[in-house]
């Protein structure tokens, strides 16, 4: 059983025996469960869908790192348009137990001969955190994933908005196409029930098998044939060779918070930094003035300019989420398909659509905007959280952990916000103030907070 916060924007839910089906996802959730009995712990993400699987994990007696891997395979087939087995990402891990926070790396990487094709990361990645810091099987995290995309799924108000902004991409792939234009070639429209049995059968095979169902076998071989016969460069080699990397995220204190981000040996830590070192001292002071937003929305050009970030595209490809779980751990993951629905092919038989390789174009730009993050005072899990899609996204996440750090409710209505006009730039965070945890979908976006119980 999972309890909805306090949402508002809810456009319709339909409870049928054993499921619960939502059509249009939250805009908002500005409140904290009531109940005597604690939540198992919180989730917050995108798409709606994915979200309910994270909740239906923690509520089953999962952790948080299997609730972000659970939301992760889930929007895999929820949300292909910025999440998917081609892509890749990185994610920051609190373990409450041994007091340590780790950051897992896993982009979506060229192929060793070039081509417009990445080298997938994603499932390495989760994989990697799971075996370490996971409480249930892997099967158990990857299941959810692979029931929605065999049974099917109605197309959440989320997805509907960037099926209609890619129709054109949709439809100049087979595997899209088939999934989401209908009879008429019009691109498929909220509440439409779809399923991908294609992507279905590869879940399978990576529940079963790990990684290695998608980085070698039959999937990988037919990934490579896909790439080769479409002038890409993907070899089994680069498959078999990839590795997700566990590192040190970077910390900064600001105010009494103690705030890990992605480390500056990344892009988006490199973005991240230079954005926060205009607004905090060299002692975590925060150093805005009281416009909090009109500072953050000031050092995020001052951050473009000096990395040189200028003409940005609409839409790139990415998605954040978080979890949190009774025991104090949490996870703040963001991926990526470097551009929406990645390179916009799909490899036959097997469900994957590709990301852009980061060296084509600007594909690259995805992973500077990737911007998880984890924050705690006195030792107490304080906030995790991400901005994705671009520097819109981190900065209002810089905002909301500024605002933490001055002591002001993040949880209230506005207090998180976008601090600019993008409209795949979003953030969504899970706060814990005064006693009381809430989770914050982007209240610009379509996405969805729930606690499990």
């Amino acid at each position: 059983m999972y309890r909805l916060l306090v949402l508002a924007g809810l456009a319709q839910a339909l409870l049928l025996a054993g499921c619960s089906w939502i059509g249009s996802a939250s805009r908002d959730v500005i409140g904290s469960t009531t109940d005597a009995a604690p939540p198992a712990g919180y989730v917050v993400g995108d798409e709606p869908y994915a979200v309910r699987a994270g909740a239906e994990v923690l509520a089953t007696g999962g952790n948080a790192v299997d609730a972000v891997t659970a939301v992760f395979f889930a929007l895999s087939v929820t949300y292909p348009v910025a999440a998917g087995l081609g892509g890749g990402g990185l994610c920051i891990v609190r373990n409450a137990q041994d007091n340590q926070t780790d950051e897992i790396d896993f982009p979506a990487r060229d192929a060793a001969q070039g081509g417009a094709y990445a080298v997938p990361g994603a499932v390495n990645g989760f994989a990697v955190m799971q075996s370490r810091y996971g409480k249930l099987p892997w099967q158990r995290d990857v299941a959810a994933g692979e029931g929605l995309a065999a049974t099917g799924f109605p197309i959440s108000h989320a997805l509907a908005g960037r099926l209609a902004e890619n129709q054109n991409q949709i439809r100049l792939d087979a595997g899209l196409a088939a999934e989401f234009i209908d009879e008429t070639g019009q691109v498929r429209t909220e509440g439409t029930s779809v399923n991908n049995p294609a992507l279905a059968q590869t879940l399978a095979a990576v529940r079963q098998k790990g990684p290695g169902g998608s980085y070698d076998g039959s999937i990988a071989t037919k990934l490579v044939a896909y790439s080769s016969s479409e002038g890409g460069t993907i070899s089994l080699a680069d498959l078999k060779a990839y590795a997700a990397a566990r590192s040190d995220p970077a910390t900064m204190s600001i105010g009494s918070q103690t705030v890990f981000l992605p480390s500056r040996n990344v892009g988006a830590g490199a973005f991240v930094a230079a954005l926060l070192s205009r607004l905090v001292d060299a002692q975590g002071n925060v150093s805005a003035g009281d416009d909090l937003a009109a500072a953050v929305a000031s050092s995020t050009k001052g951050a473009m300019d000096e990395l040189h970030y200028a003409s940005l595209p609409r839409d790139l490809g990415a998605t954040g989420f978080a979890a949190t779980d009774a025991r104090g751990g949490a996870v703040a993951c963001a991926v990526s398909m470097n551009g929406p629905f990645g390179s916009g092919h799909t490899a036959v038989d097997t469900g994957v659509t590709l990301a852009r390789a980061p060296a084509s174009g600007d594909a690259a730009l995805a992973s500077k905007f990737l911007t998880p993050a984890v924050a705690e005072s006195a030792g107490t899990l304080s906030l995790a959280g991400a901005g994705a899609g671009g520097p819109n996204g981190s900065a209002a996440l810089a905002l909301a952990i500024l605002k933490l750090a001055r002591g002001i409710d993040i949880g209230e209505p506005g207090q998180i916000h976008s601090t600019g006009i993008a409209p795949y730039d979003t953030v969504n965070v899970i706060a814990c103030q005064n006693g009381k945890c809430v989770a914050v979908p982007d209240p610009g976006a379509s996405g969805l907070g729930l606690a499990a119980q």
